[in-house]
């Protein structure tokens, strides 16, 4: 393996791998583009090939929005939906309680009263009735005078209480994008492009983007029979991208193809602030420049998504359906103090986790067990130790005997899979996941076993593969290279997340000037090179990491610097920063 500057151990035990790229494409890109030579890397890096370069920079909805009809099920979903507005009956929306899950709601009820019918939304509490359709939820449904279900991000797998809603005369459509089987629950029908019998293309669809196609057939269908006459008017579904772009950037499918277009559409949408809610977080949240996929992931996102992890879970689905102004501020006011709420709960488990399984030699997995720690907040706890070791963590909340986790993986170890052989080996209760992610349940009895079970197997397969922690760039740079103009540039490759990294650069051989500590674990710096050129610098939680001392006690002594380029626009003025991820000696 070719490592970048020959850095093999940064001081965040990172390899430094600078990510290939076809060089004539990426000068033919350059070229034919109008860009620079080092955005053209960008994109060949990421694939991009020269005949879809022009739509990967703009891509619209009419070039990569498929026929809904393209999904198996769609046409029973379709004619079930549009019975139950023509008999004016009630319809209920039953979401799962993350950001997809709200988004997919609000963005299905949205478009019901645009068509005239009337619904309800149903998110099950995150601790109480946990994630996806239960029997009890039905019955309630039943009773409120519900005869027609549509379930968004959830469902798919959920066989006994769909069943139980079919013999309780219960009309359920499934819409969503999780993992299914080979039996299909017993339901009007079921949208999913990961149904076995799909072809795949549009696997990578969060749920909000499918319940979005599923709305265009609908809306298609009411046309043919002239529902919108005497006075009903058809709605823009345009109008609804705000909330497939957040939903999109927030559940971390990959951006490219039509989530791409959902995306940078969306973000289109919500600048314009017609959603009163999306406008009432902007608000809350201070985000008064042009939305961003980072805004949405990063500012809004979390808002939404604190009522189910600590508050109350239907909150974030209330507040993007309402168009009442003042309801509005007032959820969203709720949801910034939830979202205060989950980031003290997290930094307190955090905090006793790291006081832990600091000083443990960790060969292959990190393990934390705390009593009674917030289940809400566990799942992203286990991705800062992950992120703190570049090694698979797992975080464990015991109460009354029982542990429920959540863990979180590094690429080349599939932890769903050893979850999934834990529960198969009778070490858990239940688990499940995917490659990087997964949920179990534990007894107390049984942790020391299971730990050593998934140390065993987990190190057994990083010696294998000899998986080693990388930091993946996409060159070295100098600060007199860098101007706001290349920033600009290298934005239009956006948006950035999975499937289409973020850039990064290394710059090299530059001194470290004027680092100290901001806020309670940021370290600051200006950043130079051979000509005295200076590039502001900012690592954030640094302060107690390799990388942090690296910056504060450096001694002169000259390094190689490694981040994302981010404009900066504090002040008035527009420069540039570079957000620190890692370091290496020269």
């Amino acid at each position: 393996m070719d490592f970048l500057l020959n850095i093999e151990q940064s001081v965040s035990g990172k390899q430094w791998v600078q990510r290939p790229f076809d060089e004539r494409m990426a000068m033919t890109l350059s070229q034919r583009l109008e860009v620079s030579e080092l955005t053209g890397r960008v994109m060949s890096s990421r694939g991009v090939a020269l005949d879809e370069a022009a739509s990967f920079l703009n891509p619209t909805l009419r070039d990569l929005l498929p026929d809904p009809n393209h999904f198996k099920g769609m046409s029973e979903a379709v004619s079930c939906l549009c019975d139950a507005i023509q008999n004016e009956e009630l319809i209920a929306i039953f979401g799962d309680y993350d950001v997809d899950g709200a988004t997919s709601s609000a963005l299905l009820r949205r478009f019901l009263n645009g068509v005239g019918a009337k619904s309800t939304i149903y998110i099950p509490d995150r601790l109480e009735e946990g994630y996806g359709p239960n029997s009890a939820a039905m019955d309630t449904l039943k009773a409120q005078g519900v005869s027609t279900v549509v379930t968004v991000d959830c469902g798919t797998t959920s066989f006994e209480p769909l069943a139980h809603a079919a013999s309780i005369g219960l009309k359920v459509i499934v819409v969503d994008h999780h993992e299914a089987e080979v039996k299909l629950p017993d339901c009007a029908a079921v949208i999913n492009p990961k149904r076995l019998d799909e072809d795949g293309r549009y696997a990578h669809l969060a749920a909000v983007g499918v319940t979005f196609v599923f709305c265009v057939g609908v809306n298609r269908a009411l046309r043919e029979v002239e529902w919108f006459v005497e006075g009903r008017k058809e709605p823009d579904l345009r109008h609804l991208l705000d909330l497939v772009a957040l939903g999109t950037v927030c559940d971390v499918v990959p951006l490219t193809g039509l989530n791409r277009a959902f995306v940078i559409q969306g973000l289109k949408i919500m600048a314009r602030r017609g959603n009163a809610g999306l406008a009432a977080l902007a608000d809350v949240a201070g985000v008064n420049e042009t939305p961003e996929a980072y805004h949405a992931g990063f500012v809004i996102g979390p808002r939404v998504n604190a009522g189910g992890r600590v508050g109350e879970s239907y909150l974030g689905a209330n507040l993007l359906s309402t168009d009442n102004p003042a309801m509005a501020a007032e959820i969203a006011a709720q949801l910034d103090g939830y979202n205060k709420d989950r980031k003290e709960l997290e930094q307190h488990v955090l905090d006793e986790a790291i006081a832990q399984v600091d000083g443990e030699e960790h060969s292959s997995v990190v393990m934390a067990v705390g009593q009674d720690w917030h289940p809400g907040v566990i799942g992203i706890v286990a991705s800062r130790l992950k992120e703190r070791y570049s090694l698979p963590a797992c975080v464990i909340s015991m109460s009354d005997g029982v542990g429920h986790g959540s863990g979180r993986s590094v690429t080349g170890v599939d932890l769903g899979t050893n979850i999934i052989a834990a529960r198969q080996s009778g070490l858990l209760v239940k688990g499940g996941g995917h490659a990087m992610a997964a949920g179990f349940t534990v007894e107390e009895g049984k942790l020391d076993e299971f730990k050593a079970f998934l140390a065993d197997r987990i190190g057994s397969q990083i010696e294998e593969q000899d998986i080693q922690p990388t930091y993946k760039c996409d060159g070295a740079i100098s600060p007199s290279a860098v101007t706001p103009a290349l920033v600009e540039e290298l934005e239009q490759v956006g948006p950035f997340g999975s499937g289409n990294a973020q850039p990064r650069f290394v710059l090299s051989n530059v001194n470290v000037q004027r680092a100290d500590v901001v806020g309670k674990d940021h370290v600051r710096c200006f950043l130079s090179d051979e000509f005295g050129v200076r590039l502001k610098a900012i690592a954030f939680r640094a302060l107690d990491s390799e990388l942090g001392q690296a910056l504060l006690q450096h001694n002169g002594r000259k390094l190689h610097i490694a981040g994302r380029l981010k404009l900066d626009t504090w002040g008035g003025g527009t420069s540039v920063q570079l957000l620190i991820d890692d370091a290496a000696w020269v």
